[in-house]
């Protein structure tokens, strides 16, 4: 397979921008509430189940975990189902699930196996719903549009990681954790209502008739892994996402127990993720534009490995700022790396290898989640929530490291 762009082999795309917007409409109404979980599904365990940190640690463990037991095998049923309506199926699945904990709250009966499997079943479908996402705005945007369409998607959802924890620490202090959840519920059904509107696309692509899973698998993987440029930055954003799944995993611990702030705090410290995200997507064509894609990607990830030294070094009073600077920055590093990578491989990719290639890259990297979580989760158990923070200053500082010694850092753009 060649691993220049080839771009006969892409469907044509349509630009109609009712179907963007209907696209990122539901993906955003999602986005909201999942940042609402974010809050809502550990203060549940941590509030009603008085949940250890390891016991908290586990919740997002097991909702990231999905990414490495389908992580692969995803890209290739995304492909062979029709597109759409796997997608709303998803949304679906997802909402009748997360309804699940407010009702066995509500009847006494809620244990922490309950918000464990009720994680790991929302990350599988979640999975297959965002390797079919991805998939998507390729088919309905041209390739002149990717990085900005990219970009406010990144928008969109630091927009919603920005208010849906603040939203979801309000909720949680004024109606409890678990009834909290109704809103993602709600969220999940307002975006399959939006998805089932748009248009099947033009041409899906399927994979040839008569060749196993397996080596369609390794026809994505080979692509990843052998490509100069998409095999270095995957191992970069592999440690970015192992930093994020510890940052997850210890925040609200850290926030609640160690700081003692009252949980309607914490979702309004949380949001620093969020404004990190919004103002590294609101930047990152600036920088592209004016530094270069590759050269872009190092500077943003180095610079936000640094600033991740502040989380650990938080304390009380108005030492908190630390932590809002230290989360804002690492998001700006990691967004920045994840907007420009993604439309790279969208860009380079042929269309009837993308979604096995989306869902290798998501399978590693974000496989890295549930990794972060459970070893920051047993660090803590020792060091405390504080030493085990330091793990986002390591693994982020390796993010920087793996672009500088690599092909990228003698690139300008991401070619």
């Amino acid at each position: 397979m060649t691993d220049t762009p080839v771009e006969e082999q892409r469907p044509a795309r349509r630009s109609g921008s009712g179907t963007f917007w209907r696209y990122w409409a539901g993906s955003t109404a999602s986005g909201l509430g999942d940042a609402v979980t974010t809050v809502a599904l550990p203060l549940v365990a941590l509030q009603v189940l008085g949940a250890s940190s390891f016991e908290v640690s586990l919740i997002t463990a097991a909702n990231y975990a999905a990414w490495l037991l389908i992580g692969l095998p995803a890209g290739v049923l995304v492909q062979r189902l029709p597109l759409r309506g796997t997608q709303v199926a998803m949304d679906v699945l997802r909402a009748l699930v997360l309804l699940s904990v407010p009702v066995a709250a509500a009847l006494g009966q809620l244990h922490l196996v309950h918000l464990v499997l009720v994680a790991l079943v929302i990350g599988l479908a979640t999975v297959i719903f965002d390797v079919g996402n991805s998939t998507f705005l390729p088919s309905i945007v041209s390739k002149d549009e990717l990085t900005a369409r990219n970009s406010l998607t990144s928008a969109s959802s630091a927009a919603t990681q920005l208010g849906g924890p603040s939203l979801g620490g309000v909720l949680v202090q004024t109606v409890g954790a678990a009834t909290s959840l109704l809103v993602d519920v709600v969220s999940y059904l307002v975006s399959a209502f939006l998805l089932q509107s748009l248009p099947r696309p033009a041409r899906e692509e399927r994979p040839p008739a008569g060749v196993s899973v397996g080596s369609l698998i390794r026809d994505g993987w080979r692509f990843v892994v052998r490509h100069r440029v998409i095999g270095p930055c995957l191992a970069a954003a592999t440690l970015a996402n192992f930093a994020c799944g510890a940052l997850m995993a210890l925040t609200p611990t850290f926030l609640v127990r160690t700081l003692g702030l009252p949980v309607g705090a914490v979702g309004l410290l949380m949001a620093a993720e969020g404004a990190g995200t919004l103002l590294g997507a609101a930047v990152t064509p600036l920088l592209a534009a004016r530094l270069g894609g590759a050269r872009a990607v190092v500077v943003a990830t180095s610079a936000g490995a640094l600033l991740a030294a502040l989380i650990p070094l938080t304390f009380g009073g108005w030492g908190v700022l630390s932590f809002v600077v230290g989360a804002t920055g690492f998001s700006m590093g990691v967004v920045v790396l994840s907007i420009l990578t993604r439309t790279h491989r969208m860009t380079v990719t042929p269309a009837e290898l993308l979604p096995r290639v989306m869902a290798t890259v998501r399978f590693v990297s974000w496989g890295a989640v549930p990794v972060g979580a459970l070893t920051a989760g047993l660090l803590a158990g020792t060091t405390g929530p504080r030493g085990a923070l330091w793990l986002v200053f390591a693994a982020g500082t390796g993010a920087a490291a793996v672009l500088i010694v690599s092909p990228v850092r003698r690139l300008r753009d991401l070619v």
